[in-house]
């Protein structure tokens, strides 16, 4: 079976729909292929329960969908991110076609256009935008095959709440994002919680009066380009970690410790119940604190040079972390625990374009989501552009630049 259209988009999630909105809105035909069953699907089904976002609902900005609710300075709980792409999808009438797996990603023998495979179809295209994303597959180590069979493991994208784990003690290994999101739903529940510390920093949830999310958006943080970056590896340093649960609040490994969770360094090894950790917590906690610190600095110089008027703080300086001795190994079956979250991440994998895109770290080579191949595009990944190409507050201004490129070469 084969099948013609101008553009194919890859993938039905925020860079995808958005992508869409603004082919739409330019009047050009294409297809979205989404190989899960719904739209949005990392929101819907790699989501705990009461994950809430991180950024302020005003930065929801889906294009032609933006936030405009009573509520701008709160955090939209999952059901109502969900519910929001339903609502997406269907006033707007997005050409998607859905458990639509691509396999391949092809050029035309005569070099105008693509082959786009999905299953035993053949799609073909003048253009196609990838729009898969960074984070594609569970990222867990191959020493986890090493460990007891009693022992749960799961990903940090398949836990739901405390009570779907078995009784005991809870090992998470890694504390960006998730990692301090589930570590601390777990402590609250009762649970005895260990914690593997990286080097993701920390920030205040408000600092001066505002949201950290407003003072970024507002200082021009968000908007620092790729090429602004200390190195190429940069772009993939682990998220900040903060909450928006309960009205939202500061996530401090320090407070943590102070509530009883015991901190680890990064793991290192594993065998059956036993596990091997590197000796590197206090350096991950400075690493924590400094992230605050220039964050902190950084908004105390915006609103020096805007001359705003926002009251000085002084934020609580916790020390708790670095007052506990660091661990070198620690017995899993002593310890009581019985679940390990794998909370380290996705890896990325862009094999299906069966071309020469990609860097030596599998990043796409691009320019803006350009590539060197005439029609082919990516759009929706951290740093494409700039920090916020990836989120909600920023994935459309790539989608439009992206749209207006196709548009402009079917003229």
């Amino acid at each position: 079976m084969n099948d013609k259209s101008e553009t194919i988009i890859i993938g039905g999630g925020q860079a995808g729909l958005a992508t869409s909105y603004h082919l739409k809105q330019r009047g050009r035909e294409h297809i979205i292929l989404e190989q899960a069953a719904q739209a949005g699907n990392a929101w819907r089904n790699d989501r705990w329960d009461s994950f809430t976002l991180l950024t302020p609902n005003w930065a929801f900005r889906l294009p032609g969908a933006e936030y405009q609710g009573d509520q701008p300075h709160g955090y939209m709980p999952r059901d109502e991110i969900v519910s929001r792409f339903e609502q997406y999808v269907e006033r707007y009438h997005f050409p998607i076609r859905y458990q639509a797996r691509v396999t391949s990603i092809k050029k035309e023998v005569n070099g105008q256009g693509y082959r786009v495979a999905t299953g035993d179809t053949l799609l073909r295209a003048k253009n196609v935008v990838v729009a898969t994303g960074l984070y594609q597959q569970p990222k867990i180590p191959s020493f986890s095959a090493h460990l007891s069979t009693n022992i749960t493991q799961i990903h940090s994208g398949q836990y739901r709440t405390p009570g779907s784990l078995p009784d005991g003690a809870v090992l998470v290994v890694g504390s960006a994002q998730s990692g301090c999101q589930i570590a601390e739903e777990l402590y609250q529940s009762g649970r005895k919680v260990y914690l593997c510390v990286g080097s993701s920093g920390r920030v205040p949830r408000r600092y001066r009066g505002k949201d950290v999310y407003d003072w970024l958006y507002l200082s021009g943080f968000l908007d620092r380009k790729v090429d602004q970056l200390p190195s190429p590896k940069a772009k993939f340093a682990g998220s900040l970690h903060v909450s928006g649960r309960d009205g939202g609040r500061t996530l401090n490994l320090h407070q943590f410790a102070k509530d009883g969770v015991v901190l680890l360094g990064h793991l290192e090894n594993a065998l059956e119940n036993r596990i091997w950790l590197a000796p590197d917590l206090n350096e991950n906690l400075a690493k924590t604190d400094k992230t605050e610190a220039e964050i902190v600095k950084l908004i105390d110089g915006y609103i020096v040079q805007a001359g705003l008027d926002a009251p000085a703080e002084k934020l609580p300086e916790l020390r708790a972390g670095v007052a506990v001795q660091e661990i070198a190994e620690l017995d899993l079956r002593s310890a009581g625990i019985t679940t390990i979250i794998w909370a380290i991440g996705y890896r990325f994998d862009f094999s299906l374009v069966n071309l020469p895109v990609v860097d030596r770290d599998g990043y796409p080579l691009q320019k803006r989501g350009l590539t060197d191949y005439p029609g082919l595009f990516f759009v929706g990944i951290p740093w494409l552009y700039k920090l916020k190409s990836s989120l909600l507050v920023g994935v459309g201004e790539d989608a439009e630049y992206i749209a207006s490129v196709i548009a402009a070469s079917a003229s």
